[in-house]
C-alpha cells in the first residue's frame, strides 16, 4: 500500500532524538561506572543483536525483531540470576540494549545485505522504539528491585510474577503509544487509527514478546542464563509462523494485482484504472481514519471493483461504469463479488465490492446505514477516475479536469455519493496541489 510522500516527520524525529539522548547518557554512565555483572550483560546483548538480525515483516510495511525485544525486556525485568541478586540498574539496561541493537545493525554495512533489506528508516524506528520501551520497563522495575523494596514487601512467590506481569502490561501500552507515533507518520494515518492498529497487534506478536520476556526474567532466577536459549525457542518458532503468514499475504496481494489487471488486458477498462482507483480509495480511507487492516481490505476491494465487467458481452465504452444506469452498475458489482468470493480473498472484500455501486440514499430519501464505508469510498473513487479520464480525453488540463470531476460528483452529493467521502476527496485534492 502506498504511503503519503509528505507524511509528518516530527514524530519520528522526536522518537529518534529521545532514543539517541537516552543511549548517549547510558553509554557515558557505563563508561564511568563500568559494566556490572558483564557475563549477564554480554549474554543478553548477544541475544538482542541476534534478534535484530532475524527480523520479521508485519502488515503495513513494518518490521519487528521479536527475539531482540523479548531479550531486552527480560534484562529490564531481571531480578535474581541463578539465586544471586543483580545490580545492573536502568542505564546499563539501556546501554546493553542499545549496543546489542547496533551490533545487530552492523551487517547493513555490507552492500549485498543492504540490497535485500527494507529501508534503514524502518530499522531506525524499531530500534528507537525498543530502546524507549525497555527504558520505561527498567524504570518501573529496577529501582524497586535495587532498593530492596521488593524484599520488604510481601511479593514472594506468585505475587512476584503478578508484579512482573503488571510491569509488562504497562510496558506493552507504552510500546503501543510510541509505535503509533511512528506508524501514523510513516503510513500517513491518523494517530487514533495507528494506535488502534498497535493495540490490536498486542493480541498477536506483542503478547508473545511480553510473555517471553517475563518468563525469561522469572526463570533466570532459577536456571541462570540458560533461560535465554531455552525459553526464547518458542518465540523463534512463532516468528517463523509470522514470516510464513507475511509471505502468504504477499502472495495474496500479487494474486489480487493480477486479477485486477484482467479487465485491462481484456480491454474492458483503461490501463491503470484499477490502480488509480485503489490509490484514491486508500488516500480517502486514511483521511477518514481507517487503520492498516481496513486499508488493506479496502485496497483489495478497490483493485477488483471492476472484475464483474468480464461477464459483459460487449465492453462498456471507455470502461467507465459511472455513467451506466444504477441497476446495471449494481449488477456488475454483484457479479464481481461472486467471482471474488471464490478466490480465497477475505469475504469482507467481496461484500465491499457487492455494495460499491449502491447509492448513498435509499428510495425513501434516508441514508443507507447498512452501506459499508469502504463501499462508499470505492464508489466515489471509481466515479472520480472515470470523470477524470473523460475530462482528459476532452482536452481539459489536469487542473480543469479535476475541478470538473469534483463539481460533477457534488451534483449527486447526498444521493449517489456520501457527503463525508466527497469532503474527504476535496481535502485530499487540495493537499495534493500544495507544493512540498
Amino acid at each position: 500500500m502506498r504511503r503519503f510522500a509528505n507524511g509528518s516527520r516530527i514524530g519520528p524525529a522526536a522518537v529518534h532524538g529521545a532514543a539517541a539522548v537516552l543511549l548517549g547518557t547510558a553509554l557515558l554512565h557505563l563508561a564511568a561506572r563500568g559494566v556490572v555483572q558483564p557475563r549477564a550483560a554480554l549474554a543478553f546483548g548477544a541475544v538482542v543483536a541476534a534478534g535484530e538480525w532475524a527480523r520479521v515483516s508485519l502488515p503495513g510495511d513494518r518490521e519487528h525483531a521479536p527475539l531482540g525485544t523479548a531479550a531486552a525486556l527480560a534484562y529490564a525485568l531481571l531480578g535474581p540470576l541463578h539465586g544471586l541478586p543483580t545490580s545492573h540498574g536502568v542505564l546499563q539496561v539501556v546501554a546493553v540494549t542499545g549496543l546489542g541493537t547496533l551490533a545487530g545493525l552492523l551487517p547493513l554495512a555490507l552492500p549485498q545485505v543492504r540490497a535485500r533489506l527494507r529501508p534503514d528508516a524502518a530499522r531506525a524506528d524499531t530500534a528507537s522504539r525498543r530502546l524507549l520501551t525497555v527504558a520505561f520497563a527498567a524504570l518501573l522495575f529496577q529501582p524497586l528491585y535495587g532498593s530492596g523494596a521488593l524484599d520488604r514487601a510481601p511479593l514472594a512467590g506468585p505475587w512476584y510474577g503478578v508484579l512482573l506481569s503488571g510491569v509488562g502490561a504497562l510496558t506493552a501500552l507504552c510500546d503501543a503509544v510510541v509505535a503509533a507515533v511512528l506508524h501514523a507518520a510513516r503510513a500517513g494515518l491518523r494517530y487514533t487509527a495507528a494506535l488502534e492498529d498497535e493495540l490490536r497487534s498486542l493480541l498477536g506478536i506483542g503478547s508473545a514478546i511480553a510473555a517471553t520476556g517475563i518468563l525469561v526474567s522469572l526463570l533466570a532466577g532459577e536456571v541462570g542464563l540458560w533461560a535465554l536459549p531455552l525459553f526464547c525457542t518458542p518465540l523463534l518458532l512463532a516468528q517463523a509462523s509470522f514470516r510464513r503468514a507475511a509471505a502468504i499475504r504477499a502472495t495474496t496481494g500479487q494474486t489480487i494485482e493480477a486479477l485486477a489487471r484482467a479487465t485491462e488486458v481484456a480491454g474492458y477498462t483503461p490501463p491503470g484504472h484499477a490502480r488509480r482507483v485503489a490509490d484514491t480509495a486508500c488516500a480517502l480511507g486514511r483521511e477518514l481514519g481507517l487503520g492498516t487492516r481496513d486499508l488493506a481490505l479496502l485496497e483489495y476491494a478497490a483493485l477488483m471493483h471492476d472484475i464483474g465487467q468480464l461477464s459483459l458481452v460487449e465492453p462498456v465504452p471507455g470502461g467507465a461504469t459511472a455513467p451506466l444506469p444504477a441497476a446495471e452498475q449494481q449488477r456488475i458489482a454483484r457479479l464481481g463479488s461472486e467471482v471474488i468470493l471464490r478466490t480465497g480473498v477475505p469475504a469482507r472484500v467481496g461484500r465491499q465490492v457487492a455494495r460499491s455501486a449502491d447509492p448513498h440514499r435509499l428510495p425513501d430519501g434516508t441514508a443507507d446505514r447498512t452501506l459499508p464505508l469502504a463501499a462508499r469510498i470505492i464508489r466515489v473513487a471509481n466515479a472520480h477516475d472515470d470523470l477524470l479520464t473523460s475530462g482528459r480525453a476532452c482536452g481539459l488540463s489536469e487542473a480543469a479536469a479535476r475541478l470538473e470531476a469534483l463539481e460533477r460528483l457534488r451534483l449527486a452529493r447526498g444521493r449517489a455519493f456520501d457527503p463525508l467521502v466527497l469532503d474527504a476527496l476535496a481535502r485530499v485534492g487540495r493537499r495534493a496541489r500544495v507544493p512540498g
